[in-house]
């Protein structure tokens, strides 16, 4: 892909959702609610402060992040429908942890 955000924005690609709900039944197309769930793509250099200082993001290329359900403007770049937003639109990160501890 060849888009830079600038300052504080972000490129978000929407993770899909599950097709079925926790009982089985499954969801068709059109009544599946859009994910708040997605990865990152693309980050902006950062915000300016008071002073003209770059202050860089939080958030990084290949971060899981939630954020709101009407945030962010949906565009299509290359074929692909992608979300740009702002970072104060992003609620927070998805930590995965690589090992899991076990219950002694």
């Amino acid at each position: 892909m060849k888009f830079r955000p600038l300052h504080d924005r972000v490129v978000v690609r929407r993770l899909e959702g599950e097709a079925k709900t926790a009982g089985g039944i499954i969801i068709p197309d059109t009544a599946k609610e859009k994910p708040q769930e997605g990865e990152i793509i693309a980050v902006g250099a950062g915000a300016r402060d008071e002073s003209g200082k770059i202050v860089p993001l939080d958030v990084k290329t290949g971060d899981r992040v939630i954020f709101g359900k009407w945030s962010g403007t949906e565009v299509k770049i290359d074929g692909e429908d992608l979300l740009i937003m702002k970072e104060s639109d992003i609620m927070g990160v998805v930590e995965t942890t690589s090992s899991k501890k076990k219950a002694a």
